[in-house]
């Protein structure tokens, strides 16, 4: 995600704060233990404890205090409830997501852009038994990593691309060579080229993803719909197919969410 400029007072607080609220809220049902969300955050245990307890005492994270795992609190969810009719388009995609899994019998996904990354806010599963489980509601991925990513990427303003990929060197040690600058770069030009995005197996190796980015009213990539599914089923026979109606329930939902936002 950007983080606050370091100029800001408290912001690097603020930003911890914030890391460690997202992926309490990622972890779901399950929690986290302190020690994982130490490691995932960067974070020394005594940092993350403390932070985690002042979140606690306000309401925004809880504690199994028979596993000692933490949870989304339950302020946490009246903030998400407030929020929601201005940020939430699930009620407007729920039919057109499971429109696309019936007609392709693969999963479908709609993912949402926070930040500098997607997070997956519906799953609908496809009637093919074999099934890729690289997406589910609440996982994160940066942009130009999972095709919805690569969707959303791939139609920001090129001057916001650069100052995404300046911004994360990392991605390379992360999610390997593929997702280096000229790499992106260039799968970014495919993707714009075609209108969806494909992602030939980068995370898992065999799972293929489709991804075409949902626009809002002003014009920007704020959220996408996606495939997934094992490799077999995405080859040259079938794979424009697939983009087709990935593209039209894109465009369906992109006409939605903008009649629903000017109304």
């Amino acid at each position: 995600m950007e983080r606050p400029a370091a100029s800001v007072p408290g912001a690097q607080a603020i930003a911890r704060a914030a890391l460690l609220l997202r992926l309490v809220s990622a972890a779901g049902t399950a929690g986290k233990g302190v020690r994982e969300l130490a490691a995932d955050a960067g974070l020394t245990r005594t940092t993350t404890h403390r932070l985690l307890s002042a979140l606690r005492a306000e309401g925004l994270v809880d504690q199994d205090e028979r596993s000692a795992r933490w949870l989304a609190g339950p302020d946490l969810f009246l903030m998400g409830a407030a929020a929601a009719p201005r940020y939430d388009v699930t009620h407007l995609a729920g039919d057109i997501v499971r429109s696309l899994a019936v007609k392709t019998e693969e999963s479908a996904f709609l993912s949402v852009r926070r930040g500098d990354e997607t997070v997956c806010l519906v799953r609908e599963e496809g009637s093919f038994p074999i099934r890729s489980f690289v997406l589910s509601e609440g996982v994160r991925f940066p942009l130009g990593v999972a095709s919805a990513g690569l969707a959303i990427l791939s139609f920001l303003p090129p001057h916001d691309v650069d100052a995404y990929l300046s911004r994360h060197p990392e991605l390379v040690s992360r999610w390997g060579d593929e997702h280096d600058a000229a790499s992106l770069t260039r799968r970014i030009a495919e993707t714009r080229d075609r209108g969806y995005a494909v992602n030939p197996g980068l995370i898992v190796p065999g799972s293929w993803g489709l991804g075409a980015a949902v626009f809002d009213p002003a014009g920007r990539p704020a959220w996408a719909l996606s495939l997934t599914g094992v490799e077999f089923r995405f080859g040259p026979d079938r794979l424009p197919e697939l983009g087709r109606l990935l593209l039209a329930h894109a465009h369906q939902l992109t006409t939605r969410v903008q009649s629903a936002r000017r109304s």
